[in-house]
Parts: C-alpha cells; structure tokens; sequence
C-alpha cells in the first residue's frame, strides 16, 4: 500500500507532520510511521484526514484519481461497513472462506467484520477494493458511488 498521498497532499497545504498529529490526537512519530509505509493507517485515521483534506479515501489511497464523492457519511460506522461488504460478498459469490483466504485471515474475522462487531482493518479494506474495483469511500459508507 502506497501512501504517498500523504505527504503530497500536507506539503501541498504547507502543513508539517506535528501540524496533522495535532489534527488527529496523535504523536508525529504515528503519524510520520504512516506516512514512510512502516505501519498502515488505521481506517478511523485515514476517515479523519479525508474529511480533513476534503478527498476521498480511493484517492488518498492510489485507487482513483476522484479526489472528491458526494459524501454522505463523515463517520466510520462498523456495522454499515460490515453491511456493504456482506452485500460486496454475496453479489460477487464469494464465500466468506474465500474471502477470508484472500486476506490471510479466518473465516471468524470476516464473520465479526460483517456483522458488525470488529472494524475491518485498512489493509483488508484496500485489498478487497483493489482485487474488485470497488471504491473505499463506498465500502466505508462514505458515499453510494460503488466504483
């Protein structure tokens, strides 16, 4: 996963790395992890900046070049992402053991994330968008536009 983005956009905006840290209750050892790709960023994160920086998270995240949706949403709500990956799954039959084999994890995990119970992690997300042209903003309930 590429977050190149990142930078470009907070040097874009004249801003340093303690500057966004600030913005998201965080150290900028966090956030300066994030953006030379030793961690991810954690989805509640990446939903702060794109609201932020008024992007979308496709395009924050390299998928697209739509810098901006309608968004309907600002916030992460774990049961409407576990909603719109169930009906992603099903739509495009895949189990959840296949999905969970894609992303090297169990058959649980996918089972917590589409009920509602755990947040899907970053990582999972961008993959299952990447792998079925799906966009991000649309798994996460951002917007209605799928691709």
């Amino acid at each position: 996963m590429n977050f190149q983005k990142l930078i470009e956009i907070r040097e874009d905006l004249g801003l340093k790395q303690k500057d966004i840290a600030n913005i998201l209750n965080i150290t900028q050892q966090s956030y300066s992890l994030w953006e030379n790709g030793t961690k991810i960023i954690p989805l509640k994160h990446l939903n702060s900046l794109c609201n932020y920086y008024n992007v979308s998270m496709d395009y924050m995240l390299g998928l697209s070049n739509t810098r901006h949706y309608d968004v309907i949403n600002t916030d992460i709500d774990k049961s409407r992402i576990g909603k719109r990956l169930r009906e992603f799954r099903i739509k495009n039959n895949v189990t959840q053991m296949e999905l969970a084999k894609l992303l090297n994890t169990t058959h649980s995990t996918i089972s917590a994330y589409e009920s509602g119970k755990t947040t899907i992690l970053t990582a999972f997300a961008y993959e299952i968008c990447k792998k079925y042209n799906i966009s991000m903003d649309y798994l996460c309930g951002r917007t209605n536009a799928k691709n």
